[in-house]
């Protein structure tokens, strides 16, 4: 059975955009990049909220030659190889390969996915996650949170839902970035 994971690069206060919607501020480097490739690299499916998908798509035309850094053409490569779920009541058509569209979250199906995929699953979007946290489907959080206040904006993590966590694994990358792995504890 699969894990349902929920990953976010945050500032220190919890934030994954501020009040003007920017997240240049989360910008990974190198470092904190190659890191992330290497969650990333056994997962099967992203399910993705219309917003992040709009934002993570570059990553289908992205040119993988020599013009990018070796660890964006690897992030290029892993992206692409996986497949996309967007939850959207608006979006009418994807423009990525693997990539489907479902109108309404549905936890039961969710679950399905989950009993059935051989690859660990992630969940993005910091309101889809929310809905996936609530339904109790989560199983792991993975934090990035980066060296900045940025005082308000749309929180990585959401209100009103209670998950007793246990940290599973942490580190600090040269740039101030720290890394909380965190496991759901079921029970």
């Amino acid at each position: 059975m699969a894990k349902l994971i929920y990953s976010a690069i945050a500032s220190l206060d919890g934030y994954i955009e501020d009040e003007q919607g920017k997240f240049d501020w989360a910008a990974p480097d190198a470092e904190v990049h190659a890191f992330v490739n290497d969650l990333e690299r056994p997962i099967g499916t992203y399910l993705y909220g219309r917003r992040l998908y709009e934002t993570m798509v570059y990553w289908e035309t992205v040119r993988t030659d020599g013009d990018q850094s070796a660890v964006a053409r690897d992030f290029a490569e892993i992206w692409r190889g996986a497949d996309k779920v967007v939850y959207s009541r608006t979006l009418q058509t994807v423009s990525s390969a693997r990539t489907r569209i479902e109108r309404d979250f549905d936890p039961a199906a969710i679950r399905r996915l989950k009993e059935s995929s051989v690859r660990d699953i992630t969940v993005g979007g910091a309101e889809l996650a929310g809905e996936a946290m609530a339904a109790g489907l989560v199983d792991e959080c993975n934090l990035f949170l980066g060296p900045i206040v940025v005082g308000g904006g749309k929180r990585a993590l959401p209100d009103g839902v209670r998950a007793p966590l246990e940290l599973v694994a942490e580190r600090r990358f040269r740039s101030g970035v720290v890394h909380l792995r965190y496991g759901v504890v079921r029970g």
